[in-house]
């Protein structure tokens, strides 16, 4: 199997596989596979849109970016870089192709080209009435 593209090359570095024979999946927003060289991983609960305070917009668009403005903080505060991100799940309440565009731009203007594995799960509902929005991610650690 061909990688489509390989973003990182050193050893100890996440490689974003795109086999060559299946659908490129990096306008949608994710990568198809992303091979963890090491063992050492930072598993991050779901981060959802809420602020500082608890509070949520009532916005999805809103609540999409604060949940990914809130897992760069926990990103940070692991003290790893967003490179070493290999897999995003994230959960949409009512989900439609429209909010498909929306999380398609945020999760491309976080990751640039090095784009994280990703699942899509529809839902009913979140663990708080008010979310609409909920981003889980596993990180590579150095």
């Amino acid at each position: 199997m061909t990688p489509r593209n390989q973003t990182w090359t050193a050893s100890e570095t996440p490689i974003i596989v795109n086999p060559f024979h299946l659908h490129d999946p990096t306008p949608d927003g994710y990568s198809t596979a992303v091979i963890a060289p090491s063992a050492r991983l930072a598993f991050i609960s779901g981060q959802g849109g809420h602020d500082r305070t608890g509070a949520f917009s009532q916005d999805f668009t809103t609540q999409v970016e604060q949940a990914y403005a809130n897992l760069a903080a926990v990103i940070d505060a692991l003290g790893a870089r967003l490179d070493q991100v290999v897999k995003l799940t994230v959960f949409v309440v009512d989900h439609d192709m429209s909010k498909l565009g929306v999380l398609t731009e945020n999760v491309t203007r976080m990751f640039g080209a090095k784009l994280p594995a990703q699942t899509l799960v529809p839902v009913p509902k979140l663990a708080v009435d008010r979310m609409l929005f909920e981003v889980e991610a596993l990180v590579l650690l150095d």
